[in-house]
């Protein structure tokens, strides 16, 4: 549950941060070919190129696999086993 609210109060934050003129307004250096400013968050992720998207889910999915234990070294307790 700890980490379930971890992850929900940081999509909340970036939500938020998305939301600003400093993220969705204009930008001197373009950050991708077809950047719009002035997008709402989810139209911001719909405007990222498909190989932009699997990058940022592969990061994840590693963060995700390095947090499960990453080859259980020894005294690692994993956390639905009580640690």
């Amino acid at each position: 549950e700890i980490k379930h609210g971890r992850v929900a109060m940081a999509a909340f934050l970036g939500q938020l941060a998305q939301s600003t003129p400093l993220v969705s307004g204009p930008h001197k250096i373009l950050p991708f070919k077809g950047y719009t400013p002035g997008l709402s968050p989810p139209e911001q992720w719909d405007a990222i190129p498909l190989v932009g998207k699997l990058q940022i889910i592969t990061f994840i999915g590693m963060l995700e696999s390095y947090g499960e234990g990453a080859g259980q070294p020894e005294g690692y307790v994993h956390y639905t086993k009580g640690g």
